[in-house]
């Protein structure tokens, strides 16, 4: 497990067993977030354990634990954790998987990085939103009971 620290905005684990990959996305994304790498699915979900994590990317093909079954387990535990596949293996079976376990997007590699950067700070930005509104729903709640 490596550890890249940035307070800026978010915390990102990406999963891939491949090391090309996942070096080239936590090069992307350790100038504006916090990078935790895992090399497995395993690794991954102790990682998950230990560190409060916001958004896990995803490879589909790994040995051992498989990027479909991290995901499910990701959403029985960490159910408020956001996933993106991002993969070689984009066929429709794979797209509707993913989607029916809960993976917020898919990606096809190769990708384009600006493309990655934009859509994962989208995604920090309505997790924002939502958690404010959720907080805010909570706090109308509370002030009606007084």
């Amino acid at each position: 497990m490596e550890q890249i620290t940035n307070e800026s905005k978010g915390i990102i684990l990406i999963v891939d067993d491949e090391m090309g990959p996942r070096e080239s996305i936590r090069m992307i994304l350790k100038p504006h977030y916090e990078v935790y790498t895992a090399a497995d699915g395993k690794e991954a979900l102790n990682i998950l354990k230990q560190t409060k994590i916001d958004v896990v990317t995803l490879d589909l093909k790994m040995p051992g634990l498989s990027g479909l079954d991290v995901l499910r387990e990701i959403r029985k535990f960490h159910a408020d954790v956001e996933v993106i596949i991002i993969t070689a293996y984009g066929s429709p079976q794979n797209v509707k998987d993913a989607n029916r376990f809960g993976a917020r997007s898919f990606i096809c590699k190769p990708f384009n990085s600006m493309e990655l950067i934009n859509y994962i700070h989208q995604l920090f930005e309505r997790r924002s939103y939502s958690l404010k509104a959720k907080n805010q729903s909570k706090y109308n709640a509370l002030m009606t009971r007084q």
